[in-house]
């Protein structure tokens, strides 16, 4: 009597789900963040948040970081929320999307008030809590190919991470109210002619053009960009009178820092400064 042949289970491939991450890489005195998340065209979660936060801070206190570059994995800056999560969470208490979006406003604070240059490198989408990221920052490079959006409206929602509040500030109130409530794509063209865009690069180059920009302000005085940021944080909050006599403040320290004494020295004697 011949055994039975028994055949082995078919071969069966489970999809691995890449981790949303936050990678840190250093291009000279640039700390380079790049948000990847892969299956889910960079969206963001709380775990990019934190990191976010985190890695700011490390970099605040080491002096080899004088700027830092957010940008996008795979040529993509960053999808904004996970749908998929937002609609989990509506069957979930109130408290858990409130804890999420506080990781995000955390991230983005930190941002607006971190000492150093911050600039975005916008490849492809900027969506959502992309975009908000992006407004965040200091400087914006795009390429001339990268679509922005805010969708919320869309999606019965309302913004986050600060968008509403950027726009604000930097947009005539019929521009803002269009950009959100619309919640159209809106080319990188048109926001660089809007002011929100500083530099265009070629489509694939927006990296390589915010590390350009990044190490021009790398050269600058490390506690004058501080100075400047604070002042153009606090402006709106002030009267004339009063930021004057903030920059009065901040004009009398940096003078007897001695970074403006390197300064000075090296624009009289025609040389390149070299600021600590």
């Amino acid at each position: 009597m011949t055994a039975p042949v028994v055949c082995p289970p078919p071969f069966t491939h489970t999809p691995t789900t890449m981790p949303a991450e936050l990678r840190s890489t250093s291009h000279g005195q640039t700390l380079v963040l790049t948000i990847s998340n892969p299956d889910l065209r960079n969206a963001l979660d709380p775990a990019i948040y934190a990191a976010g936060t985190e890695a700011l801070h490390g970099a605040e206190r080491s002096a080899e970081v004088r700027s830092v570059v957010i940008t996008g994995a795979d040529g993509v800056f960053s999808a904004g929320g996970n749908l998929q999560r937002l609609q989990a969470n509506r069957n979930l208490g109130a408290a858990v999307q409130e804890e999420s979006i506080e990781a995000l406003h955390n991230w983005i604070e930190t941002i607006r008030a971190y000492p150093k240059p911050v600039l975005a490198a916008i490849e492809g989408a900027a969506a959502g809590a992309g975009f908000s990221l992006a407004l965040a920052c200091d400087l914006i490079v795009a390429s001339r190919s990268a679509l922005f959006a805010l969708s919320y409206s869309q999606v019965g929602l309302s913004p986050d991470g600060g968008a509403s509040w950027s726009l604000a500030r930097a947009l005539p109130r019929p521009l803002a109210t269009e950009l959100l409530m619309c919640g159209e794509r809106t080319s990188a063209e048109r926001l660089h002619a809007l002011g929100l865009v500083n530099r265009l690069a070629e489509p694939g180059g927006a990296l390589t053009a915010a590390l350009e920009l990044a190490q021009t302000l790398n050269e600058r005085a490390p506690n004058a960009l501080g100075s400047i940021k604070e002042l153009l944080n606090e402006a709106s909050q002030h009267t004339l009178n009063a930021h004057l006599d903030l920059e009065r403040q901040h004009f009398v320290r940096n003078l007897h820092h001695a970074n403006a004494g390197e300064g000075i020295s090296a624009f009289l004697e025609k040389r390149k400064p070299q600021y600590r």
